[in-house]
């Protein structure tokens, strides 16, 4: 009896020694996440709103995977919120505005939740309030329409960088899409308009960003820009081999560069299996995706309608947490902890890995790396401070 007695003793220690640590190890990561400022350089949710008629400062959970609320959730400091619209869309700069208007009425209802920066101080001023300091960025050069006065205007509005394609080329630069797909492009890389769009944001101190550009954009980005650049929502090519995603070579360019690469969280550009088994869930529901493609050619229309529609199918799909660290993990060894950030694409993907179900998730993301290894220091370079660093360097001399 004594016996059974000092055994259930010995377990009971044990758990309660497992508990001790374990919440520890919860307060320890949270406390880093809150110390960090964490920093989101991409999110579709204005696109969201505009299309489907919400606003973000109400409970979206179950509709987006965003909203005021639960960005606070998730220790969210800094959103740059995008600006987008496909290439097809007729006047893609009025479309811009009107996505800088929803938001820009969000923050008249809620200024003590969230505020727009336009710098670097005013962006700590915001972050001391426990405000989300908010920016945009424009994804696609098309929407100032060949117009450098527009691209001042979209600047003033509070745009910090723009994604100088989107899928679509411009009349001035070849998008990765096309560079790959296309057959009879006339030009690839930056046209001599190309470099002035370059050169004006750097004079302006907006970001220029080369997620979704061409290869040969690419280079002639990082021999024309006087300022770091940015990859808002890439990941890694070697681990992943979608053109979206950047060589070792162009990664190790944005790090002479002084860059800053955003990891993506699309499941499509962490896992190099999801492709091949989202086609068998694609041929499983052919007649549904035929019938869309006459609706809307673009592959990230059925996708979404598919995915929300089939949710258990879609979540067995989903890769491991553990693949996202892995990307942030590869260009930390190729060049170094200055040069990774996070650029979720949050409301603009389909598929997230496991457990980064909506922008409640970041902690999740804190407590991985400290687990990986990586130092307090290490991980809020990575949260935030790396964007930060870049966003410092282009407003110098402005």
């Amino acid at each position: 009896m004594n016996l059974k007695r000092n055994n259930m003793k010995k377990i009971v220690i044990v758990f309660s020694l497992w508990l001790s640590v374990f919440s520890i190890d919860a307060q320890n990561y949270q406390r880093i996440h809150n110390k960090a400022i964490v920093v989101d350089t991409h999110n579709d949710i204005l696109t969201k709103s505009v299309e489907n008629h919400l606003a973000i400062d109400e409970n979206l959970k179950g509709k987006l995977q965003s909203d005021l609320a639960r960005f606070k959730q998730g220790g969210v400091d800094v959103q740059l919120f995008s600006v987008w619209c496909d290439g097809n869309k007729k006047n893609p700069f009025a479309y811009a505005n009107q996505e800088m208007d929803t938001l820009d009425a969000v923050i008249r209802r809620n200024p003590s939740a969230i505020t727009k920066v336009k710098n670097y101080k005013e962006l700590l001023h915001a972050v001391k309030k426990h405000q989300l300091a908010a920016m945009f960025g424009v994804e696609g050069g098309h929407m100032i329409e060949d117009d450098l006065t527009k691209l001042e205007t979209l600047y003033k509005r509070g745009t910090r960088y723009m994604t100088l394609t989107w899928n679509n080329s411009t009349s001035w630069a070849t998008s990765a899409f096309e560079e790959t797909y296309k057959k009879d492009l006339t030009h690839k890389g930056l046209n001599d308009f190309g470099k002035q769009v370059v050169h004006k944001m750097n004079e302006l101190g907006m970001i220029v960003d080369i997620s979704h550009v061409g290869e040969q954009t690419f280079w002639d980005v990082i021999n024309s820009t006087t300022k770091p650049v940015i990859a808002s929502h890439s990941s890694v090519y070697t681990l992943c081999n979608v053109p979206r995603n950047l060589k070792d070579d162009q990664i190790k360019a944005v790090a002479k560069n002084g860059g800053v690469i955003q990891i993506n969280f699309y499941s499509g550009f962490l896992d190099s299996t999801f492709e091949k088994r989202s086609a068998v869930f694609e041929l499983k529901h052919k007649a549904e995706k035929d019938s869309l493609l006459k609706i809307n050619p673009e592959a990230y229309f059925f996708q979404e309608f598919l995915f929300s529609k089939y949710p258990d199918e879609v979540k067995a799909l989903r890769p491991p947490l553990s693949l996202l660290i892995q990307h942030i993990d590869y260009i930390v060894k190729l060049v170094g902890v200055d040069y990774v950030g996070l650029g979720s694409d949050f409301d603009g993907i389909s598929s997230s890995p496991q457990q980064l179900d909506d922008v409640t998730s970041y902690p999740i993301i804190t407590k991985a790396l400290l687990h990986k290894g990586y130092s307090k220091k290490d991980v809020i370079k990575i949260l935030g401070g790396n964007f930060l660093r870049v966003l410092k360097a282009n407003e110098k001399n402005n």
